[in-house]
């Protein structure tokens, strides 16, 4: 009895550990919440198979109990139920029942997979080569960082993906090491990004709950693709058409950054010395993209995260250079230079905390 006793307090137990766990997370990194039509689409689909899934659940459940109770056999009685098998019946009955569920789910489930695989928008283009009608942003993955190239605008960026609201965005989606995947939550579901392909699809920001999350979303890579997977982490920034537009000519027109102060000075130098050959300081780097190496850091000081994962402080970007591998182990960036200073660090650190577009 005791032991009997002693597994259901840790079935309890168990329970209750899960119905806790499940309430973790972070709200902007919910799918549950959608804030555009991918995502609300993908959110009704969601919601309909799980009720389809509930109301089996719950008839197979009372079919049980009615039969737990009714039939089952009492002490003395011998009696045989009546027995049901090759009912014509009953057999059309429950064969067609689950076909007509599956039909309900299986039609939007299709028309919503068509419709979402959609990006015929991407291919017409005007006499210059770039698309007439649509928005087009190359997103590259790589270990453990983004790219987001605006062909059609000549601007590259890295870590923040700035999108107009309500417009369809499309996406040409591909890796440079191995296989990442690319997932907004609150944008719509993930999907890979190959070394060895293409992948390409749409998003959508809705501007009201875009303005009801201060116009800020976040992405990951859903894809196990190394000891730093869980932080490759990257920021979406929403705008309203015209704010995207002022954005655009901002970056467009960005010229090499000056900066002031001697320290800064000196740690452009440093930087001229150590880190340009993989970095580029301007957004609108006309490098071919096997030259862009590591992540673009025009807006550098503007940005509210060093590498994705730390708060955007003097300090950090410091603990940052002096040692990346102890905060996202296995980024390349680890042992690709030679060892600086103390004095050289806090140059370099005051150098890239004034990396800002101007005009913003």
């Amino acid at each position: 009895m005791k032991k009997r006793l002693h597994k259901w307090r840790l079935i309890a137990l168990l329970g209750i550990v899960g119905l806790v766990l499940s309430g973790c997370g972070e709200p902007f990194l919910s799918a549950l919440k959608p804030a555009g039509n991918v995502a609300q689409s993908q959110y009704d689909l969601l919601i309909l198979s799980t009720l389809i899934m509930v109301l089996v659940i719950i008839v197979v459940v009372i079919l049980f109990v009615v039969v737990l109770l009714r039939f089952r056999r009492k002490e003395g009685d011998e009696t045989i139920p009546k027995q049901i098998e090759g009912s014509h019946k009953l057999e059309i009955i429950w064969t067609v029942i689950p076909i007509l569920l599956l039909i309900v789910l299986a039609v939007p489930t299709v028309v919503t997979t068509f419709d979402l695989a959609d990006t015929k928008a991407m291919d017409k283009k005007d006499k210059d080569g770039k698309t007439k009608d649509a928005l087009v942003v190359n997103v590259r993955a790589n270990l453990y960082w983004w790219e987001f190239e605006y062909p059609d605008l000549g601007v590259v960026t890295s870590q923040d993906l700035v999108v107009p609201t309500d417009q369809k965005v499309y996406f040409n989606l591909t890796a440079s090491d191995v296989k990442h995947s690319f997932w907004v939550p609150a944008a719509g579901g993930k999907m890979d990004t190959n070394t060895d392909g293409v992948n390409q699809f749409f998003l959508e920001f809705d501007s009201k709950k875009a303005e009801d999350s201060n116009n800020l979303f976040y992405g990951k890579c859903a894809e196990l693709c190394g000891p730093s997977h869980a932080l490759m982490d990257f920021k979406v920034v929403t705008k309203s058409k015209s704010d995207f537009e002022a954005w655009t000519k901002d970056m467009k027109s960005a010229k090499e950054p000056t900066v002031t102060g001697d320290l800064a000075k000196q740690g452009e130098d440093v930087f001229n010395q150590s880190c340009i050959g993989c970095h580029a300081v301007t957004p609108n780097d006309s490098r071919p993209e096997a030259a862009r190496q590591a992540p673009n850091l025009a807006t550098f000081g503007e940005r509210e995260k060093v590498a994705g994962v730390l708060d955007h402080t003097e300090q950090n970007v410091k603990n940052w250079i002096k040692d990346p591998e102890k905060y996202k182990p296995g980024n390349t960036m680890t042992g690709t230079y030679g060892e600086l200073s103390d004095s050289q660090i806090n140059a370099l650190a005051a150098y890239l905390l004034q990396l800002k577009v101007e005009g913003k």
